[in-house]
């Protein structure tokens, strides 16, 4: 569905959407927008912002409920960037939804006939948020705060932002879910901004879960204002969930549903966003799971000087799908972000353009399993080319057989072109010939390790002119030494 509202539009929300951007795009403005012309929202049945900065204790207090009466009064203040009662306001919430749980149970023949429902099983999923503390109904009205480990009372002052956090926005959420049922035939919208301030990615998730089920069977829509990619990496297997990237100045944001390979590199951006972490340890995409043994071996290898998350695209048709989720996703929560996508030249040009965020490149041997030749790999493997020829020749003398048999001779036959032969299929020849027990991804990995320490070999057939200088200068492979760059294949 889309939305609009002064000027400003959302395309293809689902029931959960989430809006990433960075500080300053404008992600908070958005959602107040649609909150204050919610009368001009489809099917409008409630609406209701939550402001990123939640201030206050939770503690009762009777003239924030008198106050609250007013609903222009309540979605004044909630509109707020930071609103210093807004805890007191929850603590308000939680009466009301207590009174929503009771007349559900009251008025609906099929709730009142489920004995395991009651408002303790409302305050069960709010205090499954919780690790230390949980909340229980107070001896008249409202509720009280309880050491997990022995049922002694806290007081609300002692408790954590993100213990505070948690129970605040669980009160809001799950009030907002039971009254959007009281708007028969209406849609509801649930704007919520930040709502991971404080909160540990565990804690995020956790949040999360509790919100998709209390909207589940609901008519609801709920736009989620963040930087978390935590967030996002909780619904990425929801098929009720949408991700939006905004930019600054930006009017219209299309909402998309979360695609595989925004799931397998969503991980890579797990550190908190607000942090430059990422940008210490890039994303380096890769063609195949063989790319990304050898360069997470190489990362290990280097003991932190490598510093780099490789990720496998699957194939080389999805690296540019990958690509384009990186610059999205990077683009919308980091500041000058940067990526790096590796795939094999195979038979293109060596030189390949870069994208806005990620920097492209290409091996300037044919492909990885060309690293296995490069003179620096061969000696790693206790052997140099001339044995490793001679044992080649001796192998086709004694296995004409050999389902391999064939490429070997074609190797051969193209003079042992090192650098730019198909040799893939026989990438385990060369490790048994060399009398290696090692997996060629382990050897190649950690020899690309070395570099970063040297000695290495210069000429055509090093290993960094194998790798090419794109990818060692962008890698920083060549700390100790100045090696040759020969073109003989560019």
């Amino acid at each position: 569905m889309d939305i609009e509202a002064a000027g400003q539009k959302f395309s293809n929300l689902a029931k959960i959407n989430v809006l990433l951007g960075k500080n300053g795009t404008g992600k908070s403005t958005l959602l107040r927008t649609f909150e204050n012309n919610k009368q001009a929202l489809p099917d409008f049945g409630a609406a209701r912002y939550i402001t990123p900065e939640r201030g206050g204790e939770l503690v009762y207090q009777g003239n924030i409920e008198t106050s609250a009466q007013d609903p222009n009064w309540s979605d004044s203040v909630r509109r707020n960037n930071r609103f210093e009662n807004f805890r007191q306001m929850s603590v308000t919430e939680f009466r009301r939804l207590e009174t929503l749980v009771l007349r559900k149970i009251e008025k609906d023949a099929a709730t009142r006939k489920d004995m395991n429902f009651s408002f303790d099983t409302t305050l069960a999923s709010i205090n499954q948020l919780l690790d230390h503390v949980q909340i229980t109904r107070g001896a008249s009205t409202g509720f009280e705060i309880q050491a997990k480990a022995t049922n002694e009372r806290r007081a609300p002052g002692t408790l954590s932002s993100g213990e505070s956090e948690l129970v605040s926005l669980a009160i809001e959420i799950l009030a907002f879910a039971y009254g959007a049922e009281t708007y028969t035939g209406k849609k509801s919208y649930l704007f919520l901004d930040e709502p991971d301030v404080h909160l540990h990615p565990d804690l995020q998730e956790r949040l999360i879960t509790l919100l998709a089920d209390a909207i589940k069977d609901r008519d609801i829509v709920v736009v989620i204002a963040t930087h978390s990619t935590a967030i996002l990496g909780a619904l990425s297997f929801n098929d009720d969930a949408r991700v939006g990237f905004v930019i600054s100045a930006q009017t219209e944001v299309n909402f998309v549903p979360i695609g595989e390979a925004l799931r397998k590199i969503l991980p890579v951006f797990g550190a908190h966003p607000l942090s430059n972490v990422f940008n210490k340890s890039p994303i380096l995409l890769v063609e195949g799971e063989d790319d990304e043994r050898i360069w997470q071996q190489a990362a290990r290898t280097s003991q932190g000087k490598l510093q780099i998350w490789p990720c496998a695209a699957g194939d080389i048709q999805s690296l540019d799908e990958y690509e384009n989720e990186v610059e999205a996703i990077a683009g919308a929560v980091y500041e000058h972000p940067l990526a790096y996508s590796l795939r094999d030249r195979d038979l293109g040009p060596y030189e390949i353009a870069d994208k806005t965020i990620v920097k492209r490149m290409r091996f300037h041997c044919r492909a990885a399993e060309n690293l296995i030749l490069s003179d620096d790999v061969l000696k790693f493997l206790g052997t140099d080319w001339q044995p490793m020829e001679e044992a080649i020749e001796d192998w086709l003398g004694k296995y004409p057989e050999h389902q391999q048999y064939a490429a070997m001779v074609a190797f051969k036959d193209g003079g042992f072109d090192r650098c730019q032969s198909e040799v893939k299929a026989l990438r385990n020849i060369f490790m048994m010939l060399a009398e290696s027990g090692k997996p060629w991804e382990v050897a190649v990995g950690q020899t690309i390790a070395g570099l970063l320490v040297g000695p290495a070999a210069t000429g055509e057939h090093s290993l960094t002119n194998y790798l090419g200088p794109k990818l060692v200068d962008s890698l920083n492979l060549k700390r100790r030494r100045r090696s040759i760059f020969f073109s003989k294949y560019a």
